[in-house]
């Protein structure tokens, strides 16, 4: 099997596309649950500190409980929860109550799907498909956490800081001190901006998370990489944000999330940075 993976290009495609798809749906999961379990674990923490006993709950993590449907409690089957697939067959709703199912839950799958199979197709078989596929994933879910809850969990960001920095002993994506610098410059970077705008508005603009993903980003990429992901995860974010104050969805003190943009900016420079910047470089050339 191996052998036909590493001899196959379309067959490693396949193969990553639809274990993104899998591991899409699971993190459907860990984006719904984990900032429950943090929580709830939050909570048992303060009650300790102030000499309580915590109270007593039912086991909640990744796997326990089973799956259920939030409006009558059907728990999901094995069948109904095939990737895209239950869903279209499910029409987006419940089979057990007919309630509307969040179309996010497939295009979550979808994304991670598509983006698994565009690493593979991008690095070929090896190591360094094997670490895109982990970058991807762990982005994906901080992605849509931080969307949901304003969150960016240390629990994620920094083992895959440390994960950048062990993939690149080789040199995998970026030379060991390029990713160490990169990692260091990360969280720097945002770490000024934040107390720069502290200082001269008395507010703080941004989240300490910002800074540990972008610690990891470059602990990742590289530091020749930042400078492209600031660039196009700022440009996205004054877009986006400028386009939500005008269709009055947000208002101007209304706090929007930057770390999907960080991801975003990212998951570019992964697969085009050096094609990018090489361009870049060129037009600005005498």
């Amino acid at each position: 099997m191996l052998e036909l993976l590493q001899a196959s290009t379309p067959a490693f495609i396949a193969v990553c596309s639809t274990l993104g798809l899998l591991i899409g749906s699971f993190l459907n999961v860990v984006i719904h649950r984990f900032p429950k379990m943090l929580e709830q674990q939050w909570h048992d923490q303060c009650a300790e500190l102030h000499g309580l006993q915590p109270e007593a709950h039912e086991p909640y993590n990744l796997t326990v409980p089973r799956s259920a449907c939030p409006h009558c409690g059907h728990k999901i089957s094995a069948l109904e929860n095939i990737p895209v697939l239950s869903y279209l067959l499910l029409r987006g709703r419940c089979r057990g109550c007919g309630a509307g199912i969040s179309p996010r839950y497939p295009l979550v799958e979808l994304v991670s799907g598509a983006l698994s199979g565009l690493a593979a197709w991008h690095f070929g078989y090896g190591l360094a498909a094997a670490g895109a596929l982990l970058f991807i994933w762990t982005l994906l879910a901080l992605t849509f956490i931080d969307l949901d809850t304003q969150l960016l969990p240390d629990d994620l960001t920094l083992p895959l800081l440390w994960l950048g920095l062990l993939f690149n002993l080789g040199g995998t994506y970026a030379a060991l001190p390029d990713a160490l610098i990169g990692a260091i410059a990360g969280y720097l970077a945002l770490w000024c901006v934040f107390w720069a705008f502290k200082l001269a508005t008395g507010k703080e603009g941004m989240g300490y998370g910002d800074f540990k993903l972008l610690a990891a980003v470059g602990a990742w990429l590289g530091w020749q990489m930042l400078p492209l992901v600031i660039l196009l995860s700022s440009l996205v974010g004054a877009i986006v944000g400028i386009a939500l104050i005008f269709a009055a969805k947000h208002g101007r003190n209304v706090p929007i999330p930057f770390g999907p943009y960080l991801a975003g900016g990212a998951l570019i420079a992964l697969f085009a940075g050096q094609e990018l910047t090489q361009n870049y470089l060129q037009l600005i050339a005498p």
